[in-house]
């Protein structure tokens, strides 16, 4: 199985996110006051179960995306089963965000709305091949996640 299809469109995502990842980490830096967040004790706590749970997710998707694509399965179990695209969009809203927040800065949460923004530009693309590869197990997998639309 070649990388490009275990990366799917994360390759693309990636590339229109980096801009704004360099130019929101620069920012940052230079004004880091404007980008505090002020991090209470609660809003810690919080972070850090968000934070735990998506990296849970994050790693849980990766081993079902080595294990299962390789053998050309369809992915509809685990955190698949919830979404479609959970290594994305845990790391656009569990990860991005709260991390941010640990590290007293907004800039996470502009991080994760950005990615979430390539994954719905660039998501399409990837279901389309997938639903051409899988056929009715791919509109059966559509109609039975969780939230379909996340």
């Amino acid at each position: 199985m070649k990388s490009k299809v275990l990366v799917g469109n994360g390759g693309k995502i990636t590339l229109f996110t980096l801009p704004f990842l360099i130019i929101g980490l620069i920012l940052n830096l230079v004004y880091p006051d404007f980008f505090k967040v002020g991090g209470s004790v609660l809003l810690i706590v919080i972070s850090v179960i968000i934070l735990i749970a998506g990296i849970i997710n994050w790693i849980w998707s990766i081993v079902l995306i080595l294990t299962k694509v390789p053998r050309k399965e369809l992915i509809i179990t685990g955190p698949y089963s919830i979404v479609k695209h959970p290594l994305y969009t845990g790391m656009a809203l569990l990860i991005l965000p709260f991390l941010g927040f640990l590290l007293n800065t907004w800039i996470g949460v502009i991080f994760g709305i950005i990615l979430y923004i390539g994954i719905k530009i660039y998501s399409p693309g990837e279901e389309e091949l997938l639903a051409k590869y899988f056929g009715s197990a791919w509109n059966e997998y559509c109609n039975k996640v969780k939230i379909p639309w996340l």
